[in-house]
């Protein structure tokens, strides 16, 4: 179960929709100046609203509880890959309260010997958790990483490159957990009980994924709630949109592939390492 913090959050994730993000785009060709002249008025009054980007927590999307995010200009961080900007703190806000989430670095997947670029992804973190002042000082970065997605609540932010389908992500998904299953496995480190567990949450997971498209340059978060008060309560893994899971190793596993050895992200990994070893302190 969740905290007393996150259950009104995860208890509206399970029955809707965690975020909902507003766009649009306007083309004008060959109209008489008129025309042009109204639209430019038109445009001039409402781009600010245009470069908005509006993250929802709530199921009844209540646009009192809407936030605007760091438009390109303004304290964002691109991905030197894609050009893909990030924005340098995510705020999410909802009917509870939640942490401002900073970037720790970003980075590109690629697949296949052509080393097509899929998408970009950032990797947050709470950077104002209480267990940021108890992290040892003599961790070694990739210590830290660990040390991050054990103690904190984390979010990776997904941009696809272009269009994609939610179920192709989630396959990818699917085979970085299968290897870390076989891995744990293979060292021993799950008990029988724990690979029921693991197996019906993975099961779960896999179900949340619509065959439906993502668009090119839609951001997908997936968040990983903090460490619950209660030892025997399990973290969640929570997707934008599609609902949640409950399960510890699952919900930790799931961040850490994208560290492990090479790690999903490469580019991912190095910048991330890269931004640990030159921050004096990880405090937000």
């Amino acid at each position: 179960m969740f905290s007393p913090l996150w259950r009104p959050l995860a208890r509206r994730m399970f029955l809707g929709g965690a975020y909902n993000f507003h766009s649009s785009v306007r083309v004008t060709r060959h109209l008489p100046s008129r025309i042009l002249f109204t639209s430019a008025v038109v445009i001039g009054v409402f781009t600010p609203i245009a470069y908005n980007a509006f993250v929802h927590l709530d199921t009844d999307r209540n646009l009192n509880e809407s936030i605007t995010l760091p438009t390109p200009d303004k304290q964002t961080r691109p991905d030197p890959d894609t050009g893909i900007e990030f924005p340098t703190l995510l705020t999410v806000p909802s009917k509870v309260r939640l942490p401002t989430f900073t970037l720790i670095g970003v980075g590109v997947r690629k697949v296949s010997f052509l080393r097509v670029k899929v998408y970009s992804i950032g990797f947050y973190a709470d950077l104002s958790s209480p267990a940021i002042s108890k992290m040892p000082s003599d961790l070694s970065p990739e210590d830290k990483i660990h040390y991050l997605v054990s103690n904190t609540a984390c979010v990776l932010r997904i941009i696809p490159t272009r269009t994609t389908t939610h179920g192709h992500l989630r396959d990818g998904f699917l085979r970085a957990l299968h290897a870390r299953i076989r891995q744990s496995n293979q060292d021993g480190k799950l008990s029988e009980t724990e690979q029921l567990q693991i197996g019906a949450a993975l099961r779960k997971f896999g179900t949340l994924f619509p065959n439906t498209p993502l668009q090119k340059h839609s951001p997908l978060e997936i968040l990983l709630t903090a460490p619950e008060v209660d030892p025997n309560e399990q973290r969640a893994l929570v997707v934008r949109d599609l609902g949640a899971v409950q399960n510890n190793w699952l919900a930790r596993e799931f961040f850490l592939a994208y560290f492990e050895g090479q790690g999903i992200s490469p580019p991912l990994k190095e910048r991330v390492i890269q931004r640990l070893q030159t921050l004096g302190s990880l405090k937000a």
